[in-house]
């Protein structure tokens, strides 16, 4: 099965400029964890849930004036959407994160995460739980990235 098959996209995204409280905001509204940060609608870093909490709110950063920038994870792993979901499955367990952009010609046309795996009837649950304990194995040459 195609990522794109799996993907969720419709995915809200910001510019680096956009501040830490704003981005806070659209997470709420959109019921989400990540959201991408684009410029020229090309990605240049992901913010997290986690990234508000511990490179802002624990570093004392002022969230309505602070840019995202400051905060974002810059190291960003992606798939095509015409790759195998295993390829998705892959990179988030060698990688240890939980969403993937979905990039097609530099561009954001969709994410893919966990729960778009659990939601699919296609993906079996035995995939699904390799795939949970791939992302959560500790492994010696592998950073969290997320």
């Amino acid at each position: 099965m195609k990522v794109r098959e799996c993907m969720c996209n419709e995915v809200a995204c910001v510019n680096p400029n956009s501040t830490i409280s704003d981005v806070a905001k659209l997470m709420l509204d959109r019921h989400v964890g990540c959201i991408p940060v684009c410029d020229n609608d090309k990605v240049v870093g992901l913010v997290t849930d986690r990234d508000l909490i511990l490179r802002s709110l624990a570093c004392e950063k002022d969230i309505k004036k602070t840019p995202v920038s400051e905060v974002m994870t810059t190291k960003v792993f992606n798939v095509s959407p015409d790759a195998e979901v295993s390829e998705a499955r892959k990179i988030m367990c060698d990688c240890q994160i939980r969403r993937v952009p979905v990039i097609e010609n530099d561009m954001l046309v969709g994410i893919i995460t966990l729960g778009d795996l659990a939601n699919n009837q296609n993906v079996t649950s035995q995939e699904v739980s390799d795939t949970v304990e791939g992302i959560c194995k500790c492994h010696q040459n592998s950073k969290n990235a997320e």
